[in-house]
């Protein structure tokens, strides 16, 4: 791979990287600042309030998706993620400045739930923006590998993030961090969006959609009629998403929660194994990429999704009692290995289902609707079964929801051979059959 082939993957990923970074800090470190928005009393009741108000930021990701998918099609894949940035730097300085319940009573929580919803309407657009910029800035034959790394910076993202928690967790006391220093990786996270903007300010825009005829003259281009022209692919995003973002987050971030509160581990150790874990899982994302471009799509989300429906019960339940660091390290790889397969890929996958005109908005919208439905309420369910005393029955809706996406892994087609300039015109690489065409993808590429 040449090294405008690396730059193009490193101008679409550096932003997302910070863009997830403010996205995960709220929830690895929302254990410090829980008590600080509500009423002194039940840790767990405030965790779960806050937990919700981060499943707000879920729920806001349709709209982010329908909003920002619009701009991707019409306006560009660069002006969609410069407009991503922009609002995610905003929320990341609204929840660093946001008063306290002493200070302001409910008025903290306000403010809270605000920068939330503008990083929902950011992240809603972001993962369609960058999985679409990656796919369509690939040579043929790479798209897999390329837009794997849409993981990678998400993982590097989530990794300085407790990088981040590790080092203040071993640097100040328990009281700093839960009167003040939970505020410091959100300014962190502004900052480092700023740089990003400037960034992506001097991005390329892809061949793929500026060679496209109607990017300037179709008006029904990046709009919900344009997209219910596409049910089926709409209903497939959404389906095979379900069960690999509930495992997503389980895996990454509840499981430092999960092993302080569950397993009985201090926050330091259950923040290491997390931050362990991720890297290993981050090093797997190119590989496991490089492999769909090899053999196709469909053998890894299957591996997926099997060996998450058959081994998340005694994952979960081994990790409830490891006790110690480095079996709850060997588990977590574990299961984030399961989960590689549908991480790695899943972001090629949905952009190759779409055509041009309606990639990134297809990408989004239905994306955005299966995590709001199950990745943002992953935790709060897990809190929800932790406090009715039956915690292992969440194991069992992640081992279901697995499931239920394996179906649709086994009876979709592959995607792996489709062409991006063509998908979508009547050929045979989108007429819903079971298996794409032959024949070598169009140059992806970028241009000025």
């Amino acid at each position: 791979m040449g090294r405008e082939q690396w730059k193009k993957i490193w101008v679409g990923s550096a932003g997302n990287m910070v863009e997830w970074f403010d996205w995960f800090v709220y929830a690895s470190f929302a254990v410090y600042f829980a008590d600080s928005f509500f009423p002194k009393g039940n840790d767990t009741a405030n965790l779960m309030n806050t937990m919700g108000i981060f499943a707000v930021g879920f729920f806001m990701r349709p709209v982010g998706g329908w909003v920002l998918g619009r701009v991707g099609d019409r306006r560009g894949r660069k002006a969609a993620l410069t407009l991503t940035v922009t609002l995610m730097s905003a929320s990341a300085i609204l929840i660093a400045i946001a008063p306290t319940y002493g200070v302001a009573g409910y008025g903290g929580v306000a403010v809270l739930l605000v920068a939330r919803m503008l990083q929902g309407l950011s992240v809603g657009g972001e993962y369609a923006a960058s999985a679409t910029y990656l796919t369509e800035a690939s040579a043929p034959g790479r798209r897999g590998f390329a837009s794997s790394f849409q993981y990678v910076s998400m993982t590097a993202g989530q990794l300085l993030g407790l990088g981040l928690q590790i080092v203040l967790q071993r640097t100040m006391s328990e009281d700093a961090l839960h009167s003040w220093a939970w505020r410091i990786p959100f300014i962190i996270g502004a900052l480092g969006a700023a740089v990003v903007f400037y960034l992506r300010r001097n991005m390329l825009e892809t061949e793929v959609y500026a060679e496209d005829d109607g990017a300037h003259t179709d008006p029904a281009r990046g709009t919900i009629k344009a997209l219910l022209a596409h049910k089926r692919e709409a209903f497939l995003v959404m389906a095979l998403t379900m069960g690999g973002t509930v495992a997503y987050y389980t895996y990454t971030t509840y499981l430092t929660k999960y092993l302080s509160q569950s397993a009985g581990m201090d926050k330091p150790t259950a923040s290491l194994v997390s931050f362990c874990a991720l890297f290993l899982f981050m090093c797997l994302q190119p590989l496991a990429g490089r492999l769909s471009d090899r053999i196709g799509r469909r053998p890894l989300l299957i591996t997926f999704a099997v060996g998450s429906t058959f081994l998340t019960v005694p994952i979960m339940t081994l990790l409830q009692h490891a006790g110690s660091f480095w079996p709850a390290l060997g588990l977590s790889v574990l299961a984030l290995v399961i989960v590689t397969g549908y991480t790695s890929i899943n972001a090629c996958v949905k952009a190759e289902l779409f055509p041009t005109g309606i990639r990134a908005l297809g990408v989004a919208l239905p994306y955005a609707i299966a995590n709001a439905l199950f990745g943002g309420t992953a935790e709060y369910v897990a809190l929800w079964f932790k406090q009715g005393g039956i915690e292992s029955g969440y194991y069992w809706y992640v081992a279901g929801c697995a499931a239920v996406s394996l179906l649709v892994y086994i009876t979709m087609r592959e995607t792996r051979t489709i062409d991006l300039h063509r998908v979508g015109r009547g050929d045979g690489d989108h007429d819903g059959g079971r298996g794409a065409t032959a024949g070598a993808a169009a140059p992806g590429g970028a241009r000025a």
